[in-house]
């Protein structure tokens, strides 16, 4: 499933306001995610070679924020349970691994 422009520009902005929110620099969050700062400045901007990485960071975002006590920005295109779309590996998104 592709994004349409509109989508995409929104979920790069929903992205930089929840990192933003978290307090944590690229390389922090690299780290918890075992990946490069790079790579996820390439998340960030939807260069990605796999459809699962902006989920992955995603899901990670909001559950730092919980953790933290802070309201994540609601995203409006990656929105439902990943399980139910046939079209991404749901295991990789679970075992929350980046390449």
């Amino acid at each position: 499933m592709s994004l349409t422009p509109q989508e995409m520009q929104h979920t790069k902005e929903e992205f930089k306001e929840n990192v933003e929110r978290t307090g944590l620099s690229l390389e922090q969050i690299a780290a918890d995610l075992h990946t490069t700062p790079q790579t996820i400045e390439n998340i960030l901007t939807l260069d990605v070679s796999h459809i699962e990485d902006p989920w992955i960071l995603k899901n990670y975002l909001e559950e730092t924020l919980k953790k933290q006590g802070k309201a994540a920005v609601s995203f409006t295109a990656l929105t439902g349970d990943h399980h139910r779309y046939w079209f991404l590996n749901s295991r990789r998104i679970d075992k929350k691994k980046l390449r």
